[in-house]
């Protein structure tokens, strides 16, 4: 802020004061909020490095399940329990995460007629094992996704809490110091030129009243 903008006044002053202090606590609360998403990142990051190293388990296991699926009950066999599965929908809504709102997924099935009786009933065992492995793989898949699309919306806040909350402490709070500085400055000139302009009065006044009184 220019000097030649200030008005050198006490409420000019009160006023920068308690932009400053408005501002410090603005800092403060920026810091709490970016501490915090960074603890949640890194909590979700966690969760995100178990979940990938259950897939690839989780996928070996699918992988042999099916192997052994096509052993026992026949490609053909597969081939046709596969065409009876309906498409599947993902749904894709928001939910909020430390104030950050993030992708919420949901997975919708289809009508099918692999309903969990006749999969029961009519489905052989081991073709049926290897659906519930690669049931388990696109769940994880769709968790992992919706995870990391999560970390992706949070590090893109802390990135702006912390220009933010830099821009407040490098920038502003020095800008309303200097500018209380300026004033306080200002402000005390004004009161020792008001001191020597009273004195000086009152040095001629008493000049007069004697040279009233010798006359």
């Amino acid at each position: 802020m220019p000097s030649q903008q200030i008005k050198p006044t006490r409420i000019e002053l009160i006023r920068t004061n308690r932009r400053i202090k408005l501002a410090k606590r603005g800092l403060d609360l920026l810091k709490m909020k970016r501490n915090a998403l960074v603890m949640e990142f890194f909590a979700i990051s966690r969760k995100v490095r178990g979940l990938r190293e259950n897939l690839r388990a989780d996928v070996g296991m699918a992988l042999e399940s099916m192997k052994m699926a096509e052993v026992m009950s026949g490609a053909m066999e597969v081939e046709r329990v596969a065409q009876m599965s309906a498409n599947s929908a993902l749904g894709v809504g928001a939910k909020n995460v430390m104030g950050v709102k993030v992708p919420e997924l949901s997975y919708r099935a289809g009508a099918s007629v692999l309903s969990p009786e006749y999969r029961a009933t009519s489905v052989p065992a081991p073709i049926n094992d290897a659906i519930r492995r690669f049931e388990t793989v696109f769940s994880s898949m769709i968790e992992i996704a919706e995870k990391e699309n999560s970390m992706r919306r949070l590090l893109q806040e802390i990135d702006k809490t912390k220009r933010r909350s830099n821009a407040i402490e490098n920038m502003l709070i020095p800008q309303l110091s200097a500018a209380a500085k300026h004033i306080r400055m200002r402000l005390d000139e004004i009161e020792r030129d008001t001191f020597t302009t009273l004195k000086t009065i009152k040095r001629k006044m008493v000049q007069r009243s004697s040279a009233e009184e010798g006359a």
